[in-house]
């Protein structure tokens, strides 16, 4: 399951905007749990946290700290668990 950027942090904001990933709160490997926040990204100058969709692992990290993403980009993996 990918993890994203909430379409509804996007409303409002044109489709050429791009958000900057400010950091990551958990790392590749990590359990989480549904709802945790994850990373925290700023887009037109808001600051806003990525929730895990889901309990699970942290499968892989796609982007990194102080790059820029687009909407509806994967940031991350997640292995859903059962």
């Amino acid at each position: 399951m990918n993890i994203a950027l909430p379409v509804s942090a996007w409303e409002g904001i044109d489709e050429t905007t791009e958000a900057l990933l400010d950091r990551w709160l958990v790392q590749e490997g990590e359990a989480v749990h549904q709802g945790q926040a994850l990373a925290s990204a700023v887009l037109v100058k808001s600051t806003l946290d990525i929730e895990s969709p889901a309990a699970g692992r942290v499968h892989r990290i796609l982007v990194e700290p102080g790059e820029r993403f687009q909407r509806g980009q994967a940031l991350a993996v997640l292995e859903v668990s059962p």
